[in-house]
């Protein structure tokens, strides 16, 4: 499949980052920083570039705290040795102290179970669970909830809110009721009740080039790597709508494949480019993404 996108052109970096660290200024560091990856990338023109520079420094904090850690702990084990080496004056024995007194025999250490990773979606590109499952499309969600046979619509109760879902039985603890992964448009989301057995709940996405890792927040989060959107509709989309959603997907074989998406092929390119047009230049000790 070919894909053939408009980028900006971007300027390729001609100068390595420059900047020292002042320990009673650090800031500074970090706004040199930070407009260098402005001038070199358009992440800062992320919306949620606050969301992971801060992600970012939460985890830096969380390193320091365990190196702090393991830093504690050698020292710890050495004041402990120096104690019990420690010369004391000992009594001689008497006969009932000269038996061997029991051992403490160390603990083995619990082995940390790691949490699993994100799931597979199901065909529906979503998850099943004991009291419902949900599917989605880069459109919209479907979440069916299977009810007792021969329920009632006027036994339903269904609050569909811009980031809220609620749905269950009069008279019942709510089968679902949480926020959702994103936002919807609550004057295009129906429900119904199919064949007296299953309610059925359709919701439409306020961002339509998203894929949801959850329906509701607390589900486990599905692997959006995996999702496998329905060829067939493709041509029901607009010409830019359409190519936006090939090179998604193609990013996405590329991501599972360890190879670069077709952003990084465009950057590789055109710096292959420069440095045809720059023969007299030396990037031998240059470093590329």
């Amino acid at each position: 499949m070919a894909i053939i996108s408009e980028m900006p052109e971007e300027r390729p970096s001609t100068s390595p980052f420059k900047a020292s660290l002042d320990p009673s200024n650090p800031l500074g560091f970090l706004e040199k920083a930070l407009d260098f990856v402005g001038k070199e990338s358009d992440f800062l023109m992320k919306d949620t570039a606050e969301k992971e520079i801060a992600a970012a420094v939460t985890a830096a904090k969380e390193r320091l705290r365990e190196a702090e850690k393991e830093t504690v702990k050698p020292i710890e084990k050495k004041l402990k040795k120096e104690e019990s080496v420690t010369p004391m004056e000992v009594e001689k024995p008497k006969k009932e102290s000269l038996k061997p007194e029991p051992m403490e025999v160390e603990k083995p250490k619990e082995e940390v179970k790691q949490e699993p990773g994100p799931i597979v979606p199901n065909k529906g590109n979503g998850l099943d669970f004991e009291k419902y499952s949900w599917t989605q499309s880069l459109q919209e969600v479907t979440v069916n909830i299977p009810v007792p046979c021969g329920t009632k619509s006027r036994s339903v109760t269904c609050e569909i809110k811009t980031n809220r879902l609620k749905v269950g039985l009069k008279g019942q603890e709510p089968i679902i009721d949480g926020v959702l992964f994103n936002s919807v448009k609550p004057d295009d989301c129906f429900w119904n009740i199919e064949d007296q057995k299953v309610i059925s709940v359709l919701m439409t996405k306020q961002d339509q080039m998203e894929w949801w890792k959850y329906c509701v927040k607390g589900e486990p989060e599905i692997d959006t790597q995996k999702v496998e959107p329905e060829t067939s509709k493709l041509g029901d989309l607009d010409p830019e709508t359409r190519q936006s959603v090939e090179k998604m997907m193609f990013d996405q074989r590329q991501k599972q494949k360890g190879l670069p998406t077709s952003a990084e092929i465009e950057k590789q390119d055109m710096m292959k480019k420069f440095m045809a047009q720059h023969p007299e230049m030396n990037f031998s000790n240059a470093k590329f993404n």
